[in-house]
């Protein structure tokens, strides 16, 4: 029989929240906040949360809020590797989802009536709202540990790229915590409210909300942080431009090109010009380093190589790599070489645009990027007409119509819409590089084997290395006229 003094719990409250855990009613006592932190890892899980007769005081809903954003802010961090800045306007942009959900729960719970006060003599509607927003909180912890997890140990390296790296595994992991997420969220409001249709209502807009989430704020927390970087660069050597580097400058030059060696009657002579225009990264020093190396000794090029370069450390030993000292180099060569029938080999390695422009930076000396219709104007002016012609850079590709023609060999690390790979701070030599010169062109004398060997290796080291936006497919196109000039070469070079 049920005691006639008892108060009847209201229909629509949640019983939680209508039962405390004193029998007087009026004093509750308040459960810690480690426990309802606890009870919102099991609603993770879908298990019931034992918080019967307690609702969270404001400073245990601070407490929670306050862990979220810490552990949000520290997680979002480590999903970029090196320097970044924090956005706080970015990252307040995000909570704008957590407040819509507790909108919504107040929405959902509305129709309570108010005549039984609940825990701490709050009104029954709003502590429910309260109560679910904590659980609710202290639930998104795991999905939210799991996708910043995952993310940090690609983006840092700590794991083999692999299957990780790849585009559909991150879509596949963000849909299914997602999916989680969304789950426990309709679990959590289903057992405020039962299958009522504001619950209903309520995860259908939390659906919604999370696509409108995703399709247009697209802000982040943490950006990288190229003033940052621009600090660490401070570090290394800089180009000290006096009048004292100037005078050096155009000395050395008018040495290089004194020393260069004439063209041999009867032989076809390789000449070759290597540009590096991009200082402010070692990786090009030590490419354009060895791909002269390479021609001079593979291609029997000793003394027919000019080596353009920007470097800080090179002032007085390489010519600056500068669009009109290149103008100036195929001139002078074009001076020396029989331009009918010896052979020009062009390597050009730095950064690459969508607009197909070579990067070049010299700071402070100001240093235009380089077009491919200012090197095609430079070679067809000089009169060379054997061309082997490289271009280690992102969107390379673009470079391949431009240069070609019947007397033209010219290929690319890239084609006109991929990124190259292997140019950054820590890299010894491009992929593009290493494979086709380090690698091929030691036990071939042969351009178009060489090529043709090294693309399978540059694909297979893409996927190694987990380079997520597709496949940089390397171009090449052989003029019909330059082939017989390229296997005569071979035949010579391989009878020494």
């Amino acid at each position: 029989m049920q005691n006639p003094d008892a108060q009847a719990t209201p229909p629509g409250i949640p019983e939680p929240l209508n039962r405390p855990a004193d029998p007087d009613r009026r004093h509750p006592a308040h459960i810690p906040t480690a426990h309802w932190i606890f009870e919102g890892l099991r609603a993770a899980f879908f298990l019931s949360p034992r918080v019967a007769g307690h609702a969270p005081t404001p400073l245990q809903l601070l407490a929670v809020v306050a862990l979220v954003a810490v552990l949000e802010i520290v997680l979002l961090r480590l999903e970029i590797a090196g320097p970044a800045r924090f956005d706080v306007q970015a990252w307040l942009s995000t909570w704008w989802f957590t407040a819509l959900g507790a909108a919504l729960a107040w929405w959902a719970l509305a129709g309570q009536p108010a005549a039984s006060q609940g825990p701490g003599s709050a009104e029954p509607r709003l502590a429910g709202v309260v109560v679910f927003l904590v659980l609710w909180l202290a639930a998104s912890l795991p999905s939210l540990v799991l996708a910043q997890g995952a993310l940090a140990l690609i983006s840092h390296g700590w794991v083999e790229a692999g299957v990780f790296g790849e585009a559909w595994f991150y879509w596949a992991l963000y849909g299914l915590l997602t999916a989680w997420s969304l789950a426990v969220s309709a679990a959590l409001i289903l057992r405020f409210t039962g299958p009522s249709a504001r619950a209903w209502v309520f995860m259908l807009a939390l659906l919604a909300a999370t696509a409108l989430n995703l399709w247009q704020f697209e802000a982040r927390a943490w950006a990288s942080d190229p003033d940052s970087v621009a600090r660490a660069e401070d570090t290394r050597p800089r180009l000290h431009l006096s009048q004292e580097t100037l005078e050096a400058q155009q000395a050395l030059w008018q040495r290089t090109v004194e020393a260069l060696a004439p063209q041999r009657p009867g032989v076809t002579d390789v000449y070759g010009l290597v540009f590096a225009p991009y200082a402010a990264e070692d990786v090009f020093l030590r490419e354009s380093t060895l791909v002269s190396s390479v021609l001079a000794e593979r291609f029997d090029a000793r003394g027919r190589v000019l080596h353009l370069l920007n470097h800080a450390g090179t002032a007085h030993t390489h010519p600056w790599a500068t669009p009109l000292n290149l103008q100036r180099a195929i001139e002078a060569l074009a001076q020396r070489m029989d331009r009918e029938n010896d052979l020009l080999v062009v390597y050009m390695t730095s950064h690459g645009a969508r607009d197909f422009k070579l990067a070049a930076s010299h700071w402070p000396l100001e240093v235009p990027p380089l077009s491919p219709a200012e090197l095609r104007a430079a070679l067809d002016k000089a009169g060379i007409r054997n061309r082997v012609i490289a271009v280690s850079a992102c969107y390379s590709g673009g470079w391949v119509d431009v240069l070609a023609d019947e007397y033209t060999l010219v290929m690319t690390a890239a084609d006109a819409t991929h990124t190259s790979y292997g140019c950054g701070q820590l890299s010894e030599l491009t992929f593009f590089g290493r494979a086709m010169f380090d690698e091929q062109l030691r036990s071939t004398h042969s351009f178009e084997e060489a090529f043709a060997r090294a693309v399978p290796l540059i694909k297979q080291r893409e996927i190694d290395a987990g380079k997520d936006d597709g496949f940089s497919n390397p171009q090449i196109k052989v003029g019909q006229k330059i082939g017989p000039v390229l296997r005569a070469l071979e035949q010579r070079l391989e009878g020494r």
